[in-house]
């Protein structure tokens, strides 16, 4: 049950192979092989560059599939304006259980990436080039790889290139986890949105792009548009990268040319002949049924008119014989424990519809249902990242796709269906530690307990906007709880609304797990006055 997918599984290929050319001959090639498979790469001018990724449609491969020639353009215009060098990332940080593709270019191809990075570099100017990953299969490929061809971050480089290594969390793929980690702080999103083209690392212009992007485009800058677009559809040419699992005979990675049938795929994967439902575009993407699998071909247009998303090219088949809702529980679980807990959208939304689906499930019935779509609506567009977004994407499209499922549920005893675990997960359902909700200190044990002072409470109400963490208002406007423990993570907040409380009715007190002193919020008792709460 929710097997992990290892880090290079089975690689397939349909058609005549371009990422994947040279993986029949060697597990790794390393940069004599990459040079003997696809041969030397003549430097492009950065309008050269824009404009191939312009005529061959180029899209970033990581899920949001941004055109590439409009982030290109963007960032040498903002590095001109201001007289910056840009900066060039690539994103490798592909920690969702499902995915693997950009896994297996980098374990694989990883000159075929830097191929790619280097080209736009090299056409901008940037002196820096930052590679991020999280798994140590891929820091080891790539800094061999950085090796290979004598690149190292050293003062006196040209150009300074070096691996940047995170936790493995869903969040820390977000591009503006990866810049603020470079940056020196936490791989998680900064609690605002920003343009990494025009404030990326160290506030330079950033192109930063998944992985296979980079790979895309050193393909197209070796054969050119014309022999590039001879492979896929006219409007989405060249070949995609996929990962599927679930309920298949063969969890694979697998390089195909757009317009390919997805049901093709989906057989060569050994999967159900006629699945119950099929999840497209990984666990931010959406779940189509076994007829609409018939009508879809992989191309990002095709998937999006059938109601699925290519994503990050994630495909998962579940069989008949499984409970659609409770397997989409399970993920729907995990994606609130890979929250950043950072605002309230993500660290108390997805857990409240995970909650939700699971009351559904136990025959919570209408009003259960309702909820859950209410806390999926109220938790887009609020977030710091894209991952508040994609969840909600997630679960609203369980409920659209199960119908039959739901009612079973909603209305009745339960469809009978087992659940199987046949969604891929991290092994053991281990979190690695590190940063908030992984673990780490930021998520050991309360040390501090606060307490409303009714007497003096008047419910203006603040103190939920301060800390949702602890206290919600009920229907009169006064907190509805009078005493609680204090996460670790919130302890600044905690402190910051004791102070901002105009009726001083909240206090602070040491709690008895508390084994730090020097860390602790200072005890506040309602004598103290307003001198000694302000500043």
């Amino acid at each position: 049950m929710n097997e992990a997918l290892p880090d290079v599984p089975e690689v397939r290929v349909v058609g005549l192979p371009q990422l994947t050319s040279g993986f029949d001959l060697v597990d790794r090639l390393d940069l004599p092989m990459h040079l003997k498979v696809h041969g030397p790469l003549e430097p492009l001018g950065g309008e050269q560059l824009a404009r191939l990724s312009e005529r061959i449609n180029l899209r970033g491969r990581g899920g949001a599939g941004f055109p590439f020639h409009k982030k290109l353009r963007s960032v040498a215009e903002t590095a001109i304006k201001r007289g910056v060098r840009p900066v060039v990332v690539v994103n490798g940080s592909e920690d969702e259980p499902a995915c693997r593709k950009d896994t297996v270019l980098i374990n694989r191809a990883p000159h075929l990436i830097l191929d790619g990075a280097l080209l736009c570099a090299e056409a901008m100017g940037a002196r820096t080039l930052v590679v991020g990953v999280t798994r140590e299969s891929t820091q080891r490929s790539m800094e061999a790889a950085l090796a290979e061809r004598g690149l190292n971050n050293g003062r006196r480089s040209a150009l300074r290139a070096r691996v940047q290594r995170n936790p493995v969390r869903m969040v820390t793929g977000a591009a503006a986890s990866l810049i603020r980690s470079i940056d020196g702080g936490p791989a998680i999103p900064p609690g605002r949105k920003t343009s990494a083209s025009k404030n990326g690392v160290g506030g330079a212009p950033t192109l930063l792009s998944n992985a296979e992007t980079f790979a895309q485009l050193a393909i197209a800058a070796r054969i050119g548009p014309e022999r590039y677009g001879n492979t896929g559809l006219y409007d989405e040419p060249g070949t995609v990268m996929l990962t599927v699992s679930g309920a298949v005979a063969r969890p694979m990675v697998i390089e195909v040319p757009t317009g390919v049938p997805l049901r093709y795929v989906l057989q060569l994967a050994g999967a159900p002949p006629v699945p119950q439902g099929v999840l497209t575009g990984g666990y931010h993407g959406k779940w189509i049924d076994a007829a609409t699998v018939n009508e879809a071909v992989v191309s990002r247009n095709s998937l999006d008119a059938v109601g699925g998303s290519l994503g990050a090219g994630a495909i998962l088949p579940i069989s008949q014989n499984t409970c659609p809702l409770g397997e989409s529980l399970m993920v729907a679980k995990w994606l609130a424990e890979e929250s950043a807990n950072q605002c309230g959208p993500c660290y108390l939304g997805l857990p409240a519809a995970a909650r939700g689906l699971e009351d559904i499930l136990n025959g919570g019935g209408p009003a259960a249902l309702e909820a859950v779509k209410q806390v999926a609506k109220n938790v887009k567009r609020r977030g710091a990242c894209s991952h508040p977004d994609g969840s909600a994407m997630f679960l609203e499209s369980t409920v659209k796709a199960f119908t039959d499922d739901l009612a079973a549920h909603v209305m009745g005893n339960g469809c009978g269906r087992p659940v199987e675990g046949v969604l891929p997960l991290f092994e053991g359902g281990q979190t690695p530690t590190g940063i908030p909700g992984g673990g780490g200190e930021e998520n050991g044990p309360s040390r501090q307990e606060i307490f409303v002072d009714w007497t003096l409470c008047r419910g203006h109400g603040l103190c939920a906007d301060l800390l949702p963490e602890v206290f919600q208002l009920g229907a009169d406007g006064f907190p509805t709880v009078a005493q609680a423990q204090v996460p670790r993570r919130a302890e600044d907040k905690a402190l910051r609304a004791v102070r901002r409380c105009p009726a001083l009715a909240l206090r602070i007190e040491e709690g008895a797990a508390s084994k730090a002193p020097s860390r602790n919020l200072p005890v506040l008792s309602q004598g103290r006055g307003r001198r000694a709460l302000g500043r």
